[in-house]
């Protein structure tokens, strides 16, 4: 028997598929994970295409939402055909799909013609970071990525800068490449001084200068020089602690490192947290000392929190909200950047919600245009 609505048949929502390498705690996974939370889901649904075989910290809470999870063997450079075939396998019996948006660009140029080839109606592209890996891996991600262009009926960027890394500069100056900021849930966010007493309290930071960081521990995040930044700070500061959150391949080389700059005792690796916002509440100053992103969505989540920050000038221009973000280069020394934080450690805290909405980077605002566009592919 079907369910009715005001007397006529309920349609069953369109379905969308992302493709990611995984649902694990990262940027773009979260950032999609708060756009499927706020967007209609009587009218939308997503599922996912990941190349992991492990479970990711997300599929639960998918699972939950109505969404379905299909796994494809993670791209090798060897295992090309076997991949393909896989892509072809999955697309030849799954036509359910409005459009299929892939957000790892660097197979996309393989799969996103394959879903075109079995009927899907709109194939996008989103470039959500500014840089590759060095060595090899990064000059085959290049490689894989110079057809994309011409492979896909949309090209989505979270920056300008993203746009340009993936899509090349000519396509993102002639306006072929729509910028689409990568929004948060702003609400959880907001300062709140109860919250920030309450966590320095279950986290022993009382009277302590926190400064924090949140990214998972990869080579584009570059943690090593962001611990010799706090190595200098603890040197000027003796209350100084390091509040680090995520998880990653690096993360058992920078314990290591932490020793070494004989800052263990002062370092929190506090790993994956769930709700990350109160962790912002409990902090002081955050350090954010990337060698290339995307848009990084946590330092949109830190000035929602009301925290000054220290960010790379090599991240896009598109992520200072507040007048409390300032930009610096890496080639400087870990000094200059440990100076000024002491220097601009007094500040006000306040809440920061009207200035993060107006800057275009409230995700329910960003989930309406999303059921425009999906409902019209």
């Amino acid at each position: 028997m079907k369910l009715e609505r005001k007397g006529a048949a309920m349609k069953e929502p369109i379905r969308i598929l992302h493709v990611l390498g995984g649902v694990s705690l990262g940027g773009a996974e979260s950032r999609i994970m708060d756009l499927y939370r706020c967007i209609d889901r009587e009218k939308i649904q997503f599922d996912f295409l990941v190349h992991q075989s492990v479970q990711g910290y997300y599929e639960e809470e998918i699972k939950m939402l109505g969404g379905r999870l299909y796994r494809v063997p993670r791209f090798r450079l060897y295992n090309i055909f076997a991949y393909r075939k896989a892509l072809q396998n999955f697309f030849a019996n799954h036509h359910e799909f409005r459009a299929v948006h892939g957000h790892m660009t660097s197979t996309a140029a393989i799969y996103l013609p394959i879903a075109k080839k079995y009927g899907i109606p709109m194939t996008i592209a989103h470039a959500r970071s500014a840089g590759v890996d060095k060595g090899a891996k990064g000059a085959l991600t290049r490689l894989l990525r110079r057809p994309l262009p011409r492979k896909c009926d949309r090209m989505f960027a979270c920056s300008g800068l993203a746009g340009e890394a993936v899509f090349g500069k000519k396509n993102v100056a002639a306006g072929k490449v729509q910028i689409i900021p990568n929004a948060i849930d702003v609400r959880p966010f907001c300062y709140r001084e109860e919250t920030r007493s309450e966590m320095r309290r279950a986290l022993s930071l009382e009277g302590k200068f926190v400064v924090g960081h949140v990214g998972r521990f990869h080579y584009a995040k570059n943690h090593e020089y962001l611990l010799e930044i706090f190595a200098e700070i603890a040197g000027r500061q003796d209350n100084a602690v390091l509040l680090l959150l995520g998880e990653g391949e690096r993360m058992a080389e920078m314990k290591q490192r932490a020793e070494m700059l004989d800052i263990a005792d002062k370092t929190i690796f506090a790993g994956n947290q769930k709700e990350t916002w109160k962790y912002y509440q409990a902090m002081d100053f955050f350090v954010f000392p990337s060698r290339f992103e995307g848009l990084p969505g946590t330092v949109i989540e830190a000035q929602s929190a009301g925290l000054s920050c220290l960010i790379s000038d090599t991240i896009a221009k598109e992520t200072v909200i507040t007048e409390l973000t300032a930009c610096k280069s890496i080639a400087e020394s870990p000094v200059k950047w440990a100076e000024y934080v002491l220097a601009n450690r007094e500040y006000e805290r306040t809440d920061r919600y009207e200035q993060t909405v107006a800057a275009d980077f409230d995700v329910r605002t960003q989930a309406k245009w999303y059921e425009q566009f999906y409902l019209n592919a």
